[in-house]
């Protein structure tokens, strides 16, 4: 949540992680993660336990995008799973998951917009909670955004956005996650008549 998206996407840019297909293997994931560690240390003025922040990091990418273990995850994984992580607004993380689709002028059609789907929704399957957010068939999502579209066979970002902000199923977790992580900081003036702790942090 320290790392900004703007130094996130300058690493992607300095490991060359483009184009999106672009299979990793775990070498190449613990290399970009320490980098970026690295940079985070650097920028605030911090002391990061690097080797720590790795570990964790790799294993929960691991458990999310590659479960079997294979050792190996697409580029488009590695940088949908940081981004949905990185302290930036929802907004501009939806604005950067849809580029990563896009073609080079700018348009997303089902086919590639069914596999972002399909790799954000593996963070609350990852949780056991992919249920909750319409289960892991994303074509009825494709679907619902591509009715923003006024019938064409691709969409822009600013019709990804409109429909995003109406929090569809398969995305609100990631407005969820915010809001959660917004209320951790929430301090109530007002004692627990239980424990007398006051004030009370967060939900």
């Amino acid at each position: 949540d320290m790392v900004t998206l703007a130094t996130a996407l300058e690493l992607f840019n300095e490991h060359e992680l483009q184009p999106s297909d672009h299979v990793m293997d775990v070498v190449e994931v613990i290399h970009c993660l320490t980098s970026l560690y690295e940079r985070l240390e650097e920028e605030r003025g911090i002391l990061v336990n690097v080797p720590l922040c790795v570990d964790m990091s790799l294993n929960w990418l691991l458990n999310v995008f590659d479960s079997g273990r294979s050792g190996k995850m697409r580029a488009l994984s590695f940088k949908t799973g940081i981004a949905c992580l990185c302290g930036t607004e929802v907004k501009e993380k939806f604005q950067y998951l849809f580029s990563q689709v896009a073609n080079s002028s700018g348009l997303c059609d089902q086919r590639h917009l069914g596999i972002l789907l399909h790799e954000a929704i593996q963070v609350p399957r990852q949780l056991g909670e992919v249920a909750a957010f319409g289960g892991s068939n994303v074509e009825p999502s494709v679907r619902s955004c591509f009715r923003f579209g006024n019938g064409k066979a691709a969409i822009e970002a600013a019709q990804f956005l409109e429909w995003a902000n109406l929090e569809p199923q398969s995305m609100v977790w990631l407005a969820v996650l915010h809001r959660v992580a917004i209320a951790e900081q929430v301090k109530h003036q007002t004692k627990c008549s239980i424990c007398r702790q006051c004030p009370i942090k967060g939900f």
